[in-house]
């Protein structure tokens, strides 16, 4: 099953530290040389809080990924995704940017429908919101909200923040809140609203989620490790929710190469047929931003660019 889209390709902003850098100078000129060099989307992850049980990442019955390991300490600096898109947006022009993925459910879903219709106006719809449940008990638990019923207060914010969307009044009711005749402008730039890509395994409450909400899919685990046979299983995951998958774009990793004197652009861009096949939609090239400051930046992410576009055809 193909997809029509043309594949994009993305890289992660790096919105966290272990230390305290002193400003984030760098992480806007590192987002100003992306859009100008021609990188499509940029990826920015999302932590509320954090307890000091940080081993939980590495557990998957939680929503971890095994093997994984939490990039900073309890005391380390991220940047509010939203909040920095708003501002990255204004200093760019073309460059989508994606939370991947954000923590929906402990926003309140009101406020984050306005927030994020705000970005998408602003920035002339150069957003994706991907999402997920996350893995860390202490979050939900600062947030007053049940770690336990993650998933159904995930669902409960999208379901929320698609009726403000796409209604000028909007009414709603389920077991967590119900309004009447709610007004929320303005909406957003992008038909339909803003893009939802769902995160998770391939498991059944992922996959209805995905079915009911998903623009895009963010897999997770042994679904991203093996990417064309997590594709195979969400497609018909998907479709037993009478959903047609081939509308759905999928988010997968383009490993860099990497040798003595850096990257091999040639050999990374080598993968680039093989995942656009098996239908990766969204490849996220796994390197940071080159440092804004040295000279060579600039005509090395213009490179990237340029062979990625040769490689997909």
């Amino acid at each position: 099953m193909s997809n029509a889209r043309t594949p994009l390709l993305s890289l992660t902003l790096y919105t966290f530290s272990a230390e305290d850098p002193g400003n984030w100078d760098r992480l806007v000129a590192q987002a100003v040389l992306a859009d100008q060099c021609g990188i499509d989307r940029l990826a920015l992850s999302d932590h509320v809080v954090f307890g000091e049980n940080l081993e939980a990442y590495g557990d998957p019955t939680v929503g971890g990924t095994a093997g994984g390991r939490q990039p900073t300490g309890p005391d380390g600096h991220w940047l509010d995704p939203l909040a920095t898109i708003s501002h990255l947006s204004a200093v760019t022009s073309r460059v989508r940017f994606a939370t991947s993925i954000l923590l929906a459910a402990l926003r309140r879903p009101a406020v984050l429908a306005g927030q994020v219709s705000t970005i998408d106006v602003l920035s002339k719809g150069r957003l994706d919101m991907g999402v997920g449940v996350g893995w860390q008990r202490e979050e939900y638990e600062a947030a007053g909200l049940e770690f336990a019923g993650r998933g159904r207060l995930l669902d409960h914010s999208l379901e929320v923040c698609q009726a403000l969307w796409s209604n000028d009044s909007a009414s709603y009711s389920s077991n967590e809140l119900a309004f009447t005749n709610i007004h929320q402008q303005p909406k957003p730039s992008q038909p339909g609203g803003v893009p939802i890509w769902v995160s998770g395994t391939t498991n059944p409450r992922a996959m209805k989620r995905l079915a009911r909400f998903g623009h895009g899919w963010i897999p997770w685990g042994p679904d991203a490790a093996d990417i064309a046979t997590g594709i195979e299983r969400m497609r018909a995951a998907v479709a037993s929710h009478d959903r047609d998958p081939s509308d759905i774009e999928v988010q997968g990793s383009l490993k860099a190469v990497r040798t003595d004197d850096g990257v091999d652009i040639d050999a990374t861009m080598a993968a680039v047929p093989e995942l656009v096949a098996a239908g990766v939609t969204d490849l996220r090239l796994g390197m940071p931003i080159p440092d804004p400051a040295t000279s060579e930046a600039s005509d090395t992410l213009s490179a990237i660019v340029e062979k990625f576009r040769q490689a997909r055809g």
